[in-house]
């Protein structure tokens, strides 16, 4: 069987292409690839053709080295085994199972460097949701939970699941979500919030007070995310923040712009509005933290966070086209796809 790679190759369009299998260099692996994850807010960003086209797809990973003009590979959550090695690589590498930065195809050739055996307990299911969970962590670590803080997170898609799930083990006051999807808050309730509101519910639960600043114990939250890729929630995140409160917005919005409402309260309210983004981690704390502890951290959150729950479809790669317009247009139903690849 030939190899196979899927392309977005115009707004609304994938294909999936076929390679003769190669083989790997001296220094190389080819990895066999058994399951890998669709990105859910990034990928139908691309797949609308709402990415702008003149950013690199990513400068950190090593696969995705081009920019996110058509035609185009992208992905980076795929898992496999190693099938064969070239003549510099130890053999110990054959038939280990790997997690690999990667685009979705059915076989590709990495630097030993650039994988990640998945460990034993680990499916390899659950192991594909690791960027998931590196990114919900990254966001948590940008947020700075406070003891006893009121949290706020807008977005149930997977990642804003992830981050609920790791917010829910602080001690906080109070942790409630945003969702406009009835079946995501449940699940978000199930994942470990207080309360799950529609964009109005939240709005009447959490109204700052113009007073708030001399008041004794301020209004509204003290922490917001704004995850659910929705540019229009950023003002409503903003709404919802009480005076000297935080919102991180890791929400990419693509060529989408949000139009906010500034004035009035958010200009006497001293709002630290930041942004969070899982390739870098934040200057303030690069002195203890680095990439690679924070992806042994993921790792070990991975297996607590239950996160197969998150798995709603599967799909073979040959039938990327319909896996896509599933995930843009069926959110009630669709949370997370997995692309399989039967050899």
């Amino acid at each position: 069987m030939p190899a196979r790679s899927l392309y977005f190759t115009a707004p609304g369009e994938v294909r999936v292409r076929e390679r003769p299998v190669p083989a790997p260099a001296s220094g190389e692996v080819r990895v066999r690839t058994v399951v890998s994850a669709v990105s859910p807010g990034t990928e139908r960003l691309v797949y609308r053709g709402d990415a702008p086209t003149d950013l690199s797809a990513d400068a950190s990973i090593p696969s995705l080295q081009g920019d996110l003009d058509y035609p185009l590979q992208y992905g980076y959550a795929a898992v496999g085994t190693v099938s064969a090695v070239g003549d510099d690589v130890d053999d110990r590498w054959l038939d280990r199972t790997v997690f690999a930065f990667n685009p979705h195809e059915s076989h590709f050739l990495a630097d030993p460097d650039d994988l990640h055996v998945v460990p034993d307990d680990c499916s390899l299911e659950t192991a594909a949701l690791l960027p998931n969970v590196e990114t919900a962590l990254n966001f948590v670590m940008d947020g700075r939970p406070v003891v006893g803080e009121r949290v706020v997170v807008f977005g149930q898609g997977v990642v804003g699941l992830l981050t609920t799930a790791i917010l829910s083990t602080f001690p906080l006051e109070r942790l409630v979500t945003v969702e406009t999807v009835a079946r995501r808050r449940e699940l978000s309730r199930s994942f470990g919030a207080d309360e799950s509101f529609s964009p109005d519910g939240v709005r009447a639960e959490f109204s700052p007070s113009e007073s708030s600043v001399d008041a004794d114990v301020p209004t509204g939250a003290d922490l917001v995310y704004e995850l659910s890729g929705n540019p229009e929630a950023l003002d409503d995140a903003i709404d919802v923040t009480g005076y000297d409160g935080r919102v991180v917005v890791g929400s990419w919005y693509g060529e989408k712009r949000s139009d906010l409402a500034l004035g009035g309260r958010f200009h006497r309210s001293r709002i630290d509005i930041r942004s969070s983004q899982v390739s870098t981690i934040d200057p303030d704390l690069r002195g203890r933290w680095t990439a690679e502890r924070r992806f042994e951290q993921a790792w070990q959150w991975l297996c607590r966070l239950d996160a197969d729950r998150l798995v709603t479809d599967r799909f073979a790669l040959g039938d990327a086209a319909d896996a896509y317009r599933r995930l843009d247009t069926d959110r009630e139903r669709t949370v997370q796809i997995l692309f399989t690849y039967g050899q």
